[in-house]
């Protein structure tokens, strides 16, 4: 009877490993990268000096781990914003980030501020035996902030805790001293309770290129083989118009478009910049917008 179970089991990995070959399927493209400015965040806390620092570089290790996104560089952040003489702190409102992030080149502003954050520290002492414990609790605030409208377009607080216990028995064990790793923990923690939802969030947001140059049919654009714009892709060309804003609200909640036609990428540029050729329609200016094509669902 095992001899027989035996061969049986045989026969079915020899067949498993015979079979047709099934091929890899290759994840479905995500289209061209969204460029997204992460802005130091607020320290709302009493406790230390460089917490929001430490919070957005988080955030931006996070939202990197998704290759969705062309997340600017801290030294080129700080670098242009000082030159403009715009602030880069958490305490932004939406005005301040749109023209952030124009200067910026990005799609959207990522900032909030650390509302929380401490480390308590517990202990027992018996007899024959000690423990002590220590417990970092964060909370985090972040909001995200369209650059062409100057709407929040997400909000969301994260809570993030960990504990570090440490303890002797008969004076053999470990003999806890204080644990700084666990702060990072707790404000990771806090910060991966929105990462997925925030991705979610910046996705929606439609990705757009810029004109740089002008040559006759020919177009430089702001974006090439860093941004996953490949040869190939045609692209709407838009010229934008004035803001247009709530009568109720007074909020820019968007701006009046003009399609001048379609235009093709033929040739990637350096890391980040690429040419293409008017298909049909007038030609754009330098600073006009280049978007993909909208897709309507079928029968609309």
């Amino acid at each position: 009877m095992k001899k027989t179970l035996a061969a049986s089991l045989i026969a079915i990995v020899l067949a498993a490993s015979c079979g047709p070959k099934v091929k890899p399927v290759a994840p479905p493209s995500v289209g061209p990268r969204l460029r997204v400015a992460v802005i130091e965040f607020e320290n709302k806390t009493t406790y230390g000096q460089r917490l929001g620092t430490a919070a957005a570089d988080v955030l931006v290790t996070e939202l990197g781990k998704t290759d969705r996104f062309i997340l600017i560089e801290r030294a080129k952040l700080d670098k242009l914003l000082a030159e403009q003489k715009l602030g880069l702190t958490g305490v932004v409102d939406p005005s301040t980030a749109a023209q952030m992030g124009k200067v910026l080149g990005a799609a959207a502003i990522v900032t909030g501020a650390v509302s929380e954050f401490g480390v308590q520290q517990k202990s027992t002492d018996m007899l024959i035996s000690e423990s002590k414990q220590q417990v970092a609790r964060a909370v985090v605030d972040v909001r995200v902030i369209n650059v062409e409208t100057s709407q929040i377009l997400y909000a969301e607080s994260g809570t993030g805790e960990v504990k570090s216990t440490t303890g002797t028995f008969l004076g053999m064990g470990t003999h806890g001293s204080y644990n700084e790793s666990i702060e990072g923990e707790a404000l990771r923690a806090a910060i991966q309770k929105f990462a997925g939802n925030l991705t979610s969030r910046l996705v929606q947001i439609p990705w757009t290129c810029r004109v740089a140059e002008v040559e006759g049919r020919m177009l430089y654009l702001d974006a090439g083989l860093r941004s996953g714009l490949n040869v190939g892709q045609e692209l709407e060309m838009v010229q934008l118009g004035d803001e247009i804003k709530s009568p109720s609200t007074g909020l820019v909640i968007g701006r009046k478009e003009k399609l001048l036609g379609t235009a093709r990428v033929t040739e990637q540029m350096g890391e980040d910049a690429a040419k293409a050729d008017i298909e049909q329609g007038s030609t754009p200016a330098k600073g006009d917008l280049l978007r993909l094509p909208k897709v309507f669902p079928a029968g609309k």
